[in-house]
């Protein structure tokens, strides 16, 4: 069995109207529709997750994030890849947009979208995911004047 641990964004972003829209993508592979995230320190020794957590959400989506806060349960769950079961831990972090465009995504993602709150919940594939949106509304609904 292989650990892995990673860091990625739930990024939100307001418009003028004040609603709120939720960065989601469809991974290429699995075609599941995810938050975007990835392995702390794959390609950067040393790398901090919360460093991590920004340059995937860069990587993979187009669109830059600031963090807000890290939220303070992890997903976690269970993966089979070249035939080794894996146990991952994703740290999360809150993040406002602060800009990027979705069209220039990387090939890890086919699809990335901007989605409002009320419909977040049934397009996440993954319950770790649907769990850690609603830790992350929770925080973003108590930060709100």
């Amino acid at each position: 069995m292989t650990r892995e641990f990673s860091a990625g964004g739930i990024v939100f972003k307001k418009q003028k109207t004040k609603n709120v829209f939720w960065l989601v993508c469809q991974h290429s592979q699995h075609k599941g529709w995810v938050f975007p995230k990835g392995l702390i320190g794959d390609n950067i020794k040393g790398e901090k997750s919360e460093e991590t957590a920004v340059r995937e959400v860069k990587e993979e989506t187009g669109v830059e994030g600031q963090i807000i806060i890290k939220l303070g349960n992890p997903a976690t769950y269970w993966y089979v890849w070249k035939g080794d079961k894996r146990f991952k831990t994703v740290y999360y972090f809150l993040m406002e947009y602060v800009s990027g465009d979705i069209k220039d995504h990387d090939h890890e993602m086919s699809a990335v979208s901007w989605i409002p709150t009320e419909e977040v919940e049934k397009r996440l594939s993954y319950k770790s995911d649907k769990n850690a949106f609603k830790e992350a509304l929770k925080i973003f609904n108590s930060l709100r004047p």
